[in-house]
């Protein structure tokens, strides 16, 4: 999707002008602001299909920015990078939790930023409309992008539901961590099957009692439960 149109939010101006004219060079129409004030404003004005989020902003914590996009019904699903130099497992948690859904830590290789950018594009490309279907309390209508469990509407980064989708669509099926990462995050993404376990481990937090669905296999990956009504 090289006509994607994509918002930097980096204060750092050496870093923000380094990811513009990288992007730009692919082909993206690029934005750029340097705080997150900027940033909404920005935003009000235009759709954009990706954000790279910096966690340090000036003004605004990056995680806040987060929260505020899905929060929003314009961009509760738009793909976000978010940019950090906290690599801990912690502080990676912290911002998926916020609603990113991927991370790249400082300093970074451009190819891989390009790399996950694509990725996420890709992943956010549009799909034939599906039919809801239920396991247990769960209900996932991948045509509206929504999830309810026992009639509550379950927010989730666009991550978390597309691991969800995969999974369900096949009940039973063993998935190891290395085709969830191919197959979500692109096979062109080198990272560890950390991302996955956390990315899991968020997603069975927001889905309660109906966690159970998606099962561990040990040392080889997960399995959603056969159960559908």
């Amino acid at each position: 999707m090289q006509d994607s149109k994509i918002l930097v939010i980096e204060d750092e101006t050496d870093i923000r002008e380094l990811i513009f004219l990288q992007l730009q060079l692919k082909n993206y129409t690029v934005f750029t602001a340097s705080s997150g004030k900027e940033a909404k404003e920005l935003i009000e004005e235009r759709d954009f299909d990706l954000f790279l989020i910096d966690r340090m902003l000036p003004d605004i914590n990056g995680l806040e920015l987060c929260n505020s996009l899905r929060s929003s019904e314009k961009n509760r699903s738009t793909p976000i990078i978010l940019i950090t130099a906290l690599a801990e497992a912690d502080n990676i948690v912290e911002g998926l939790d916020a609603g990113a859904d991927d991370y790249i830590t400082k300093p970074f290789d451009l190819s891989i930023l390009q790399a996950r950018v694509r990725a996420q594009l890709r992943r956010h490309g549009p799909k034939e409309p599906k039919t809801k279907v239920s396991f247990g309390k769960l209900v996932i209508d991948e045509a509206k992008a929504r999830i309810k469990v026992d009639d509550q509407e379950v927010k989730l980064t666009h991550t978390e539901f597309q691991i969800l989708i995969l999974l369900a669509s096949r009940p039973g099926t063993v998935h190891k961590r290395r085709d969830l990462i191919d197959a979500i995050l692109g096979d062109d993404v080198h990272v560890t099957s950390r991302t996955i376990d956390t990315h899991i481990a968020g997603l069975r937090k927001k889905l309660g009692s109906e966690s159970y669905l998606i099962e561990t296999i040990r040392s080889i990956g997960y399995r959603f439960q056969d159960n559908e009504q």
